[in-house]
């Protein structure tokens, strides 16, 4: 597992070198929290700071999470399924600066190509565990699943080494129309687990996934 962290701590390290190499002078794009991200079938962005939700509307017109992308995972129309459409959306979570590239340039670069290609299959991977989480029986269950899985994907410890904090701010109904819940039974399993001291709120409505409960997951 340890293995695996430094692995692709290193493959993100050496695209942020690529990109810095291919495109010294290119200034980031950057957007603030809450905003959303304009797509066009010709751009493929590339995260570098901050992170981004990926979602797309379900047929009674909820928003549903697909995923989400840290810095050097990549997104955009030209990645999305034909299915996702004009429903396919990306929005900041949290103030974000990404790099722009047309579907001409990753094709002109090989190495580009294929750093990407890497991201793009640890997106994936992140897809199927959303997927496979929504498959639990239990509701409490999914919730507690999905909420490691964001601690995995882009946690940060806390200075007193209490827990991992989620650097982005989730709505009970995001989370819901995610594990497909309502957002009353969210806001309630949430409650339940404050109390439980599986996690912590703190005054800007940021989670922390206590450390002395989830090493068993």
């Amino acid at each position: 597992m340890v293995s695996s962290s430094i692995s692709e701590q290193n493959e993100q390290t050496e695209l942020r070198q690529l990109l810095e190499n291919l495109y010294q002078g290119q200034k980031l794009i950057e957007f603030i929290g809450g905003q959303a991200i304009p797509l066009n079938p010709e751009d493929i962005w590339v995260v570098c700071r901050g992170v981004v939700s990926l979602s797309s509307l379900n047929a009674h017109g909820e928003d549903v999470l697909l995923g989400f992308t840290v810095p050097s995972m990549p997104f955009g129309l030209p990645l999305a399924t034909r299915s996702a459409d004009q429903a396919y959306r990306a929005t900041a979570l949290s103030d974000v600066g990404l790099m722009r590239f047309s579907i001409t340039e990753v094709d002109r670069s090989p190495l580009l190509c294929r750093s990407l290609w890497q991201q793009l299959s640890r997106r994936l991977q992140q897809t199927e565990s959303i997927l496979a989480i929504v498959g639990y029986r239990r509701i409490k269950d999914r919730l507690q699943q999905l909420l490691l899985l964001l601690k995995d994907e882009m946690g940060q410890p806390t200075a007193d080494g209490a827990g991992v904090r989620l650097p982005v701010k989730l709505t009970h109904q995001n989370l819901a129309n995610t594990i497909g819940a309502t957002r009353v039974t969210v806001t309630r399993l949430i409650k339940e687990l404050r109390e439980e001291e599986w996690l912590s709120i703190d005054s800007q409505r940021y989670i922390t996934i206590c450390n002395a409960v989830n090493s068993n997951r």
